[in-house]
């Protein structure tokens, strides 16, 4: 094994546990790496016995580098449900969502404000449609 790539071991293995057993009697893959990154050490647990063990670390790596990002969108860009499901209206919404959060951070930034991203936002969100310059209604 080529510790180099970050695959540290590629195992057969067989649940023990007795209700484990009967709910899964076929042996299982573990697979452990250490990302190079970060230097965490991960374990997966997969029935794929047919693809090289590296892709496979590779393969939840990118599919948990999906899920930061949607916790990142979850967290930063306020959107709680989708209002379509077609996949353009996800699309459009995840991406004006984003638009909206790089002009507050210019925002932000141009104006010199010490105030958090979602700070700002809440403000702009009360101060919509009041007649007065963004600076004033951020001081």
């Amino acid at each position: 094994m080529d510790k180099t790539t970050g695959l540290r071991f590629d195992q057969t293995v067989v649940m023990t546990g007795l209700k484990a057993q009967h709910a899964y009697p076929d042996p299982l893959r573990r697979i452990g790496y250490r990302d190079p990154e970060t230097g965490k050490a991960l374990v997966f647990l997969t029935n794929n016995f047919t693809i090289p063990a590296l892709s496979i670390a590779q393969l939840y790596h990118g599919r948990w580098q999906i899920e930061l990002f949607f916790k990142w969108i979850k967290q930063h860009l306020r959107i709680k449900a989708f209002y379509g499901m077609s996949p353009n209206a996800v699309r459009i919404q995840i991406w004006t969502a984003i638009a909206v959060y790089l002009l507050v951070a210019i925002l932000k930034k141009r104006l010199h404000l010490e105030a958090s991203l979602d700070t700002i936002l809440q403000i702009l969100s009360l101060t919509l449609f009041e007649k007065i310059p963004i600076s004033q209604a951020l001081a």
